[in-house]
């Protein structure tokens, strides 16, 4: 296993140097807040696409429920599961995480703010409708509308204006050079909808309806698989989109399938109810590799395991007792006891695959003693009463039960409150909480992404800062970041921000997680990639 993860890293981070690159270069291409039942088999149609082998209805089944089918409409990994089956980006990230075409079928960088984008022809949505200039513009234009308020607005803040060039071009004008912008046009919430249903859903909206009402009832792509169905709590079917403009799909269906407990979801596996066991947990490893006709599969990824606090709440207002918790936390104990040492601790929020890490940042220590000094230095000799919110995963409510014992020693009083998804993901964004353990995909593999939404003061809530975090200085160096194209100077920038996250303590940096799936041995070329979004476009399943 260390040899893959070895071969992964020097992979990924060379092949992120090509996309850098690229995106600074002369334009020639170079060709985005985590986990978490009826027990019937969704019938889809008959028959593997032409040309294609196996079929099957393929069932996963997941630890929770997606917030919203709409591209625009949440930030979180279980959407994105879905919703990248049924839409389209106009660039794609391959398994090397290498830029390629997607629905823009070239592009080219005219200057360094201006890039003009080559739409593919012949394309159509589920609904019939036809894919062009004018229905990507749409698109964009709506992802940064205030009315839609969008989570993954911020993908697009560095883009003025996006202009129709002709039928099949597009021209995206930028406020200043964006280096990870072919990157983010490859993040599912810039994916491209159908034109008739985001001119649905203003209509309801106009009529008093919330956003994405019309859209969560009737996505609509350019996908290789078209919704079906969606029973809210249960799950969402969809099916093979045979008029599919690239080469179709084999599987008739897949069902994503909510089984909150994960010793549900490997028990489902064990009895061949689903194909797939999402985020089975260290834990069962052992019990899956035992059972016959199914496997572990285990793959490293570009995620954050954290702990947050609510910097604007008293008393996380203060500093001093963010880090005087950092500091009363054994993060080994939480990752030896909670992930059976399965993950690389973390001292940050990039993970060493992607653009921007530093591995000489050192962390917070682990310090008990320094921990009480701080709390007294703050006005709390005798610690305080808190809460820590977590949603219904089982390592995370396992982490919950862990710092409560950790930090009862240094007279901090911690209850826990479980929320489910939905509700855990609003009320966050609310700031609502006091303390919060969550995860985030840095997506994109850059920097930009795996700090910019959880740090800058400008995407407090819903986008990412759930830690509402306000610093000005810290503000401008990601501002500079993301305008600098130079990837040395941009590297420098980021050592910098991550060395003042150590000492602003916004959350407690975990590890970054590998992915744990139990597999049907039965199911063909299925995988998981590094950002923790399924691979069955081309799976089959073998009978």
């Amino acid at each position: 296993m260390k040899s893959k993860k070895l071969w992964f890293l020097v992979s990924l981070l060379l092949t992120l140097g090509l996309v850098l690159a690229a995106c600074a270069g002369d334009g020639e291409p170079e060709v985005e807040p985590e986990d978490s039942g009826d027990t019937t088999e969704t019938e889809g149609t008959e028959g593997a696409a032409e040309g294609g082998a196996g079929g099957g209805d393929l069932v996963i089944s997941v630890g929770a429920d997606i917030p919203s089918l709409s591209a625009h409409g949440s930030n979180d990994v279980p959407s994105s599961n879905v919703q990248e089956n049924i839409y389209e980006t106009l660039t794609d990230l391959d398994e090397n995480q290498e830029i390629q075409p997607g629905l823009a079928e070239s592009w080219e960088e005219i200057d360094e703010t201006t890039w003009e984008f080559k739409i593919r022809e012949g394309v159509t949505f589920h609904d019939g409708a036809e894919l062009n200039a004018e229905v990507v513009k749409m698109n964009f234009d709506r992802l940064v509308d205030p009315d839609i308020a969008s989570p993954r607005a911020f993908l697009f803040e560095a883009v003025e204006s996006v202009e129709v060039v002709d039928d099949y071009t597009i021209r995206i004008n930028l406020e200043y050079p964006y280096a990870p912008l072919l990157a983010n046009l490859a993040h599912s919430g810039t994916a491209i909808m159908s034109p008739n249903i985001i001119e649905e859903d203003y209509k309801q909206m106009e009529e008093g309806g919330d956003v994405d009402t019309y859209i969560n009832q009737n996505p609509v792509g350019t996908g290789p698989f078209k919704f079906e169905e969606w029973t809210p709590g249960e799950k969402v079917v969809l099916v093979r989109n045979d008029d599919y403009w690239g080469e179709p799909a084999k599987l008739d269906s897949v069902t994503f399938k909510v089984v909150t407990e994960q010793s549900s979801r490997v028990a489902e596996l064990e009895t061949g109810v689903s194909h797939v066991a999402d985020a089975i947990g260290p834990n069962n490893v052992s019990r899956v590799e035992g059972t016959d006709g199914v496997h572990v599969l285990q793959e490293p990824s570009v995620s954050l395991s954290y702990i947050g606090f609510n910097t604007q709440q008293e008393p996380f207002d203060d500093v001093r007792v963010r880090q005087a918790i950092s500091m009363a936390i054994d993060k080994d104990e939480i990752i030896e006891g909670v992930y059976n040492g399965i993950g690389i601790p973390a001292v940050g929020p990039l993970a060493p695959p992607v653009f921007g890490f530093d591995e000489n940042v050192s962390g917070l220590p682990y310090d008990p003693e320094q921990a009480k000094e701080l709390l007294a230095e703050a006005g709390y000799p005798d610690g305080f009463s808190t809460t820590i919110w977590t949603n219904d995963n089982e390592q995370r409510v396992d982490t919950a039960i862990a710092v409560q014992a950790q930090l009862k020693e240094i007279g901090v009083d911690v209850e826990i409150e479980e929320l489910e998804w939905g509700a855990y993901l609003e009320r966050t964004a609310n700031g609502e909480h006091d303390m919060f353990i969550l995860g985030w995909s840095t997506v994109t593999s850059d920097a930009d992404y795996g700090m910019y939404p959880l740090f800058h003061s400008s995407q407090a809530g819903d986008p990412g800062n759930r830690s509402f975090l306000e610093d000005e200085e810290l503000d401008a160096i990601l501002d500079e970041a993301r305008r600098e194209t130079d990837p040395d100077a941009r590297q420098e920038l980021y050592s910098e921000a991550q060395e003042m996250l150590v000492e602003l303590a916004p959350m407690i940096y975990i590890h970054h997680q590998e992915y744990l799936l139990g597999v049907s041995d039965k199911l063909k070329d299925f995988t998981v990639d590094a950002q923790g979004i399924y691979q069955f476009k081309q799976a089959y399943i073998e009978e």
